[in-house]
């Protein structure tokens, strides 16, 4: 599949990968300003990119959605690329024979969770899915709330919701505060790896840009977890807005082999359930249709027929 079928297809894993990206070099050189080199020598993949993939590579490999399964994906891929920039306690979840979760509200639970959100066909699916990829490390209440949040948002604006609705569903289900402005929290916004305050200005970031670079920018311009603010923010963004193709391509390419290979494959696993459900949609939608045309010819033709042999057929409604 070719960078212009990605963007067609609206796919919203290539929106966190992009914001991981060019969030990556100012992780720890932060820009409070949203005029910084988008793509530089420094841009890589970090743990958000490969644990996003490995949710991905989890929902492509196992339809029963098993927690043992998703441990051996995060674990697999985790420790393929051990030096990706993990946090401590999970660096150390990703070496255990039986690893446990361990209470964390951390944003890996947000950073990892968009696959889902594109994955899902109905919002049920996609917030019982993102709690168990939360769960298997940040089962903390937050940061399953972190992830359903994601996921939420992700899954809202992959079906066509405006931005006004999203808010307003996050702000009801989540009540996280939404009504605050970028350039209002950047001056005082530090790091803050939790979700509960790194998930809202993500969904800020996006709700305020009016463009996917707009929203990048945004996200990285508050400084603090510049990459896993970006990455959220773009998983939701690539759902609403192409990504340019330049910046795509030049992301796409500083994914190694094996990494591409996961994304493309997932790419097509979301693309084919989407046809499968508007043909569902579509064979659902002509069956209404031809039993419509039936009622209408029962009470129009047949009806009437029948009460001139002196029957009475009832009508059908």
């Amino acid at each position: 599949m070719g960078i212009i079928d990605i963007l067609k297809e609206k796919t919203s894993m290539l929106g966190a990968i992009v914001g991981d990206i060019v969030g990556s070099p100012y992780e720890f050189y932060n820009t409070k300003s949203p005029s910084f080199e988008l793509l530089t020598p420094q841009s890589c993949f970090t743990d958000d990119s490969v644990m996003t993939l490995a949710v991905a590579k989890w929902l492509i490999e196992d339809e029963a959605h098993t927690i043992h399964y998703l441990i051996y994906c995060m674990q697999e891929l985790g420790n393929r690329y051990p030096n990706a920039g993990y946090g401590g306690n999970f660096s150390a979840w990703l070496r255990e024979d039986e690893p446990q979760p361990y209470n964390s509200w951390g944003n890996g639970a947000g950073m990892r969770v968009s696959p889902v959100g594109l994955y899902a066909n109905t919002l049920d699916e996609a917030l019982a899915l993102a709690a168990l990829t939360a769960s298997v490390s940040h089962n903390h209440p937050e940061g399953v709330k972190g992830a359903q949040a994601i996921a939420a948002c992700v899954f809202f604006c992959k079906e066509g919701k405006s931005k006004q609705e999203i808010k307003e569903y996050v702000e009801k289900t989540f009540d996280y505060n939404l009504n605050r402005r970028i350039a209002d929290i950047r001056p005082t916004y530090d790091f803050d790896v939790s979700c509960q305050g790194s998930v809202p200005e993500a969904i800020i970031a996006f709700l305020e840009g009016n463009s996917f670079e707009e929203v990048i920018r945004l996200a990285v311009s508050l400084g603090g977890d510049s990459d896993t603010i970006a990455c959220m923010a773009g998983a939701i963004a690539a759902c609403m807005y192409p990504i340019p193709r330049d910046i795509a391509e030049r992301c796409d390419s500083i994914l190694t082999d094996d990494l591409r290979e996961i994304k493309n494959q997932f790419i097509d696993l979301v693309n084919n359930r989407e046809k499968e459900k508007s043909w569902e949609k579509i064979y659902w939608q002509e069956e209404y249709e031809r039993s419509l045309k039936a009622k209408n010819f029962y009470n129009r033709v047949f009806k009437p027929f029948l009460r001139r042999l002196g029957l009475d057929g009832g009508i059908v409604d």
